[in-house]
């Protein structure tokens, strides 16, 4: 009678060795839930959530002391106010030690005076709350002398109210405000513009760069590191130098047009609709299309040869060679490189705002979530749009995966 053996991978060794692979790669795992995916949670979260930028901090009471007055009219100020217009604080309490040779005089509720320790009990301060505590006080001494002593110390003040960023109430006001109106769609079908045209032009681009490099000649190497100038170039640069190159005033490009004859007037590239646009694409193609050049080239220099040699004594010609044996080779790394470039260019923030700053018809999703969260201060609404790139990003990828990359064989 034999024995059993068990079932391949479900012995104890393949268990231990599971557990081994688990706490190997533990590390890796809790690196990229810190960096991407508690980003990511913390975006959503605030995305349903009315937060502006004054709302990083939570509610609190602020008070501010001084020494008002002079002669018989000499009093001390405490102005007590709520940091939120919105929302209440709770538990205020403010204590304060008045200064040796400070006499007060009758003090009003909510504070009682017990000899020079003061104490007011404000409860709860509304939204938007504020207060002036006035004690008349006599000094014996240089009212200038108290004065630095009364503003140089600071009472203390307790009280705490609930952080619109911390409580469980959610609201979709952020997306109404997002979807209202006209804007966004204007916005996403310029975003579309922007990475569809960019991408497949730096795809276009670098395919034509690679077929001229995919022989070997003299000096090479020199244009292949040309090539990789506008990629390997820092975007600041780059960018300034565009803008110099195509200024309407003092830009070369408009000098030599005028000078050509192809131009009556200056051109303002940057600022004129719908030229603005198309500059920013044709510089998202520039710059990047040394990434697909160098990933093109090495693909072709993997191809077999002996494929173009059959189809030389068959008589095709360059163009066939092009389309029925180099194009269905490509086709992976074509592939690949339109996913990558799609997610890059429609995720491209630095570039446009370099440009032109998200002007002159140019705004993208990418430089909306600037604008809504640190131009008018609104996080909440700057998050909601942040989630609506990566569900526009979701929603591109499924349908790449889906339908796209099956007819690749990817």
């Amino acid at each position: 009678m034999s024995s059993a053996t068990p079932p391949t991978g479900t012995g104890a060794l393949a268990k231990r060795e599971a557990r081994l692979a688990w706490a190997l790669l533990s590390p890796t795992v809790i690196s990229v839930s810190l960096v991407v995916i508690l980003p990511l949670l913390a975006i959503f979260w605030i995305s349903f959530k009315p937060f502006t930028l004054s709302d990083l901090r939570p509610p609190a009471p602020v008070v501010r002391e001084s020494l008002r007055g002079s002669g018989d009219d000499l009093r001390i100020e405490y102005r007590v106010r709520n940091s939120s217009q919105d929302i209440a604080v709770t538990g205020v309490t403010l204590t304060d030690v008045l200064p040796d040779g400070v006499t007060a005089g009758e003090v009003l509720a909510p504070c009682v005076l017990d000899g020079q320790d003061l104490f007011c009990d404000f409860g709860t301060l509304e939204g938007g709350y504020r207060e002036r505590v006035r004690i008349p006080v006599t000094l014996e001494g240089d009212p200038d002398t108290f004065e630095d002593l009364i503003e140089g110390s600071e009472p203390s003040i307790t009280g705490s109210g609930p952080s619109v960023l911390t409580n469980f109430e959610f609201s979709l006001e952020n997306f109404a405000r997002v979807f209202d109106g006209d804007e966004f769609w204007g916005v996403l079908w310029v975003t579309l513009f922007y990475t569809v045209f960019g991408t497949i032009g730096a795809l276009v681009m670098g395919l034509f760069a690679a077929l001229l490099l995919n022989k070997s000649f003299k000096g090479q190497g020199i244009i292949r590191g040309l090539y990789l100038f506008p990629y390997v170039a820092p975007v600041i640069a780059v960018a300034f130098t565009w803008v110099t190159l195509f200024d309407p005033f003092s830009g070369s490009a408009n000098a030599l047009l005028v000078q050509m004859g192809l131009s009556s007037e200056p051109i303002n590239f940057f600022g004129e609709r719908p030229l603005a646009l198309i500059m920013v694409t044709v510089f998202e193609i520039w710059r990047y299309f040394p990434l697909s050049f160098l990933f093109i080239l090495a693909r072709m220099q993997s191809i077999d040869s002996s494929m173009y040699e059959a189809a030389d004594m068959d008589g095709a010609s360059p163009f066939q060679k092009f389309w029925l044996l180099s194009i269905p080779q490509l086709l992976g790394i074509l592939s690949v490189l339109f996913l990558l470039r799609f997610i890059w260019t429609f995720n491209k923030f630095d570039d446009i705002f370099l440009l032109t700053g998200g002007n002159a018809g140019t705004r993208t999703l990418t430089v909306n979530v600037y604008e809504q969260a640190f131009a008018i201060s609104n996080i909440g609404a700057g998050a909601a749009v942040a989630v609506v790139i990566l569900m526009c990003l979701i929603a591109f990828s499924f349908v790449f995966f889906r339908f796209i990359s099956r007819e690749e064989g990817l």
